[in-house]
């Protein structure tokens, strides 16, 4: 799966909407107030690490990082 509809899946998951989203992101992170820029960057998977922590936190996530147990 493609970050982006990774990240749109769980923005579903959560219950929101992008609109809803990028202002909750404005708010507590001072992102853009721009739907369209966030579509860019996941659109072009240009989203850096840090603004997926933050896009996790304002939908009530968690990133965890977990070892492979044994790959074949």
């Amino acid at each position: 799966m493609s970050v982006r509809n990774e990240i749109k899946a769980q923005i579903i998951r959560a219950g929101f909407t992008m609109q809803e989203v990028v202002d909750r992101l404005h708010e507590e992170y001072d992102w853009s107030d721009s739907v369209s820029n966030l579509s860019a960057k996941l659109q072009r998977e240009s989203i850096r690490y840090k603004e997926v922590v933050e896009l996790a936190d304002v939908l009530g996530y968690d990133i965890i990082w977990q070892k492979w147990r044994d790959r074949v």
